[in-house]
């Protein structure tokens, strides 16, 4: 039995989202001294914005909408005009918040309330990570910047010009896809490599291994290889920091193999864990040591979205998915592992990539792709152990190669389980 009349639930509903919307974000306001405005004064501009779009859309007259963020920017304009406060500038940010939940209130009466409530709650993680976030754009150089501008160039301006159309033999090139995988890649990579800018080394071996495995595998193998050869004192933690960067580069993979090709996310994920746990439980076995560490070195990562890096990759990318179209084609199963293992050595995202390529093609079967991805993984790993030894030397070796050793045979294992 409903409390409400029928003509009046949706008005009700609509105007107590929208109520909860102000409620929200003029909590985050209420907290700060500085702030003009607090729970009333958003609860009633939230209303506002919904009455106002209310009255516009029964009335015919949508200006109305417009006229009452007229009249909300002029009353905010005489407020401060009329302020006694002591005159200092305290930024915009309290009225730019203000503008924003009018229009949150509107979107609610439009239909978008859920829309408007994901964005209330951005809103108010904006508003509440005031100092975390200044404190991220100062650790932010114009290195940084550069690198999400060039992300930018990558994913809004080069991606959608290209051609949505398969080209060249076996038609296994396709601009549009190649290039949707580089900026999912290089987007994976940003991420891990501003979170190795703006962490530092201060937060210790984990963050290390998770960010320097999200961002390159190889090159944080390498760094702390190099590392555990000049400080034999941090050896442990050099090696806890190259196994859990290469558990991260298998997480890594198996999200960018859930996003490309969903329907080999079961078997993949099977293979995966059974690497990931057991390297997973080792670096648990060695977490108590973190504490001990002294200042670690960053990994020496590139820009991964430098153009000359995306192009790289991309022709990488399309190389190896010739090569495997065309040898699959000469020798079937066998051609395709071959090129796995080659190409997987070097880069071992090229490589799985192609493989989920030629199963969306459906030329390949989902078995055949687990275990052209899984070649891939090992040869990379079988790289990467190679690093360790060569560069870290034999007290490295006794105490990394075992862990990678570990993560190897359990990916050999899982594929015995699909």
């Amino acid at each position: 039995m409903s409390f409400v009349a029928p003509e009046l639930a949706a008005p009700v509903e609509a105007f107590a989202t929208t109520l909860g919307i102000g409620l929200l974000i003029g909590m985050e306001r209420e907290r700060r001294q500085d702030s003009a405005a607090g729970l009333r004064t958003f609860s009633l501009v939230a209303m506002l914005g919904c009455l106002c779009a209310m009255l516009g859309e029964k009335s015919g007259a949508p200006w109305l909408l417009a006229v009452g963020l007229v009249a909300l920017t002029g009353t905010m304009i005489a407020s401060n005009f009329s302020s006694q406060q002591e005159e200092q500038f305290r930024g915009f940010t309290t009225e730019a918040a203000i503008i924003v939940t009018y229009t949150l209130g509107a979107a609610v009466w439009m239909g978008y309330a859920t829309l408007a409530v994901m964005l209330a709650i951005t809103t108010t993680v904006l508003l509440y990570f005031k100092a975390e976030l200044k404190q991220i754009t100062q650790r932010m150089t114009p290195k940084d910047l550069n690198s999400i501008l060039q992300f930018a160039v990558l994913s809004l301006v080069i991606l959608p010009i290209l051609p949505d159309s398969d080209f060249g033999p076996y038609a296994a090139i396709n601009p549009r896809q190649i290039w949707w995988l580089v900026v999912l890649i290089s987007g994976l990579a940003l991420a891990g490599y501003l979170a190795l800018r703006i962490i530092g080394a201060r937060h210790g071996a984990a963050l290390l291994g998770i960010f320097g495995g999200l961002a390159s595998s190889t090159a944080t193998t390498m760094m702390f290889s190099r590392h555990a050869a000049n400080h034999p004192d941090l050896m442990r933690m050099s090696t806890l920091v190259i196994l859990i960067a290469n558990v991260m580069v298998m997480v890594r993979l198996g999200v960018i193999a859930g996003i490309v090709a969903p329907a080999l996310i079961q078997p993949i994920a099977i293979v995966f864990a059974c690497g990931i746990v057991p390297g997973a439980l080792l670096a648990l076995h060695g977490w108590k040591i973190l504490k001990e560490a002294g200042d670690l070195p960053m990994p020496d990562v590139k820009n991964p979205t430098e153009l000359k890096t995306a192009l790289s990759f991309g022709c990488i990318y399309a190389v190896v998915l010739l090569a495997a179209a065309w040898l699959n084609d000469l020798a079937g199963d066998k051609g395709m592992y071959i090129v796995a293992l080659a190409s997987g050595i070097t880069d071992a995202d090229a490589s799985v990539l192609s493989t989920l390529r030629m199963f969306n093609m459906e030329r390949i079967f989902p078995a055949q792709a687990v275990i052209a991805v899984a070649l891939a993984l090992l040869a990379n790993l079988a790289f990467k152990i190679g690093l360790v030894v060569s560069i870290g030397g034999k007290p490295l070796a006794r105490r990394a190669v075992p862990g990678l050793l570990v993560i190897g045979a359990g990916l050999g294992g899982g594929l015995l389980l699909v």
